[in-house]
């Protein structure tokens, strides 16, 4: 197990997913600033241990494993939190949740084949999106106000919805092409035989 910078980078964003679930929860004064700033904090290192760990050819099985294992403890903590707020409804977490337990299921599953499945732009917008909709439920009650509506919905609820739409293209996007290179796979095997 290598503790290089990208990993440490990693692992500080799960030591942040407790920090976050305590000022968004706890009373505290300034507490949804806190929490946005923890918030956006760990958003942006999920880049930077992404680009230290490619730019100095850093990456290892443990970043491979702990970075996916971050974003998703970061996500669902925010969602969890804001569920406990009253400032999202659950069944919103709960498609991106299973979405995001779906299509980890799905690497897993493709990586004991031999098929690595990539990144796709669809689950890049996806990630963006709910890093969006999220600070912006965080900040909601201190400053967007609830007479600011767009066709007679608040502003969040429209990244809400822009939210699930990527969450659901993306996590389709990831199974049609999983479904693909496991043919492309299959081809390829029977053609050697």
């Amino acid at each position: 197990m290598t503790f290089n910078v990208p990993n440490s980078i990693t692992f500080f964003r799960v030591v942040l997913v407790p920090v976050l679930m305590t000022f968004l929860l706890v009373d505290v004064q300034y507490g949804d600033i806190f929490a946005l700033v923890v918030f956006v904090l760990a958003a942006a290192s999920d880049s930077l241990d992404g680009y230290i760990a490619r730019r100095f050819r850093q990456t290892t099985a443990l970043g491979a494993f702990l970075d996916p294992l971050a974003d998703k403890l970061l996500v669902a903590a925010a969602l969890l939190s804001l569920i406990e707020l009253r400032e999202l409804s659950a069944w919103v977490a709960m498609v991106v949740i299973a979405r995001e337990f779906a299509v980890t299921g799905l690497r897993m599953v493709a990586a004991v084949q031999g098929t690595v499945i990539p990144a796709s732009k669809w689950g890049k917008a996806k990630t963006a999106s709910q890093m969006l909709a999220i600070a912006a439920l965080i900040i909601e009650p201190r400053w967007i106000k609830p007479e600011w509506t767009l066709g007679g919905q608040r502003v969040t609820w429209y990244l809400v919805i822009l939210m699930l739409v990527l969450t659901v293209v993306s996590g389709v996007d990831y199974f049609v092409h999983a479904r693909q290179r496991g043919q492309e796979h299959e081809e390829k095997m029977s053609g050697e035989g």
